[in-house]
């Protein structure tokens, strides 16, 4: 995955397994586990792993970026028992790194590595990690340093654009739209393509949050990053909030990787 180093589980440290049942709102369809079901999971079972480890519940974790490489999206089927394998990969002075791994038994069903911001829960500005952190992850980290620059372009002249409606159930609890809700348009575009077609890999950044209210505009760019390249980009007045970039697969399903 260009830019994401996919790093191996550690031998040593801190490695929390969770489990997530696929439910029928979870699969296109086609079949296909989808990039939203994904993306919830990873985020649960982060959220699982910071409350098993007694992270300070003052602190908050707000997503840079997350890149999803995908392994067989159509193995998982309704009913079907995942398990949720995650550890910190790296560490930067207020944010860390944190890889998933989601498994059917033998099967890898996709694999995700994202840069995780600590805030501070009554302010939402980051704040350094701290000894707490270290003691409970720092070992499994093994002192790899990770940036959280940003990568994706702004979206060009040419880029197609429409209103993007959004829900009052895209929100959650903190009161933005949820992490989980931003792929919604990416499976609006991939429901009109050759059904034939999947994700070889997808990645999404961050700039901002979306708040109740705001107008928001979804623009599209097609193959200019290649010929099967899908990008997306949620604005506000024209500020990007979120970016998603898809790497789809050719029709003949090529072989996977993993």
């Amino acid at each position: 995955m260009p830019g994401d180093e996919l790093v191996p589980r550690p031998a040593r440290g801190r490695v929390f397994t969770g489990s997530a049942r696929v439910r029928l709102a979870d699969l296109s369809r086609s079949g296909r586990l989808r990039l939203d079901a994904i993306a919830r999971v990873v985020q649960d079972v982060a959220s699982d792993d910071a409350a098993d480890a007694g992270q300070q519940p003052d602190r908050a974790w707000v997503v840079r970026r997350l890149a999803i490489e995908i392994g067989d999206d159509r193995a998982a089927r309704l009913r079907d028992d995942l398990t949720l394998v995650t550890w910190c990969s790296g560490v930067g002075p207020r944010w860390a790194e944190r890889r998933t791994d989601v498994e059917l038994g033998a099967t890898t069903v996709a694999r995700s590595v994202a840069v995780w911001v600590l805030v501070d829960g009554a302010t939402g500005r980051p704040v350094p990690l701290g000894p707490e952190f270290d003691a409970a992850y720092g070992e499994a980290a093994g002192g790899r340093r990770v940036g959280q620059r940003l990568r994706h372009e702004a979206p060009p002249p040419g880029a197609s654009a429409a209103p993007w409606p959004v829900r009052i159930t895209d929100f959650d609890l903190l009161g933005h739209v949820n992490n989980a809700a931003y792929w919604m348009p990416v499976e609006d575009a991939l429901a009109a393509l050759d059904p034939r077609r999947g994700v070889e890999r997808a990645e999404i950044e961050f700039r901002g949050g979306l708040d109740p209210g705001e107008p928001v505009e979804l623009r599209r760019s097609d193959g200019t990053g290649g010929d099967d390249d899908l990008r997306l980009w949620l604005t506000v007045a024209g500020e990007v909030r979120a970016s998603i970039l898809v790497h789809l697969a050719p029709a003949e399903r090529a072989p996977r990787r993993f």
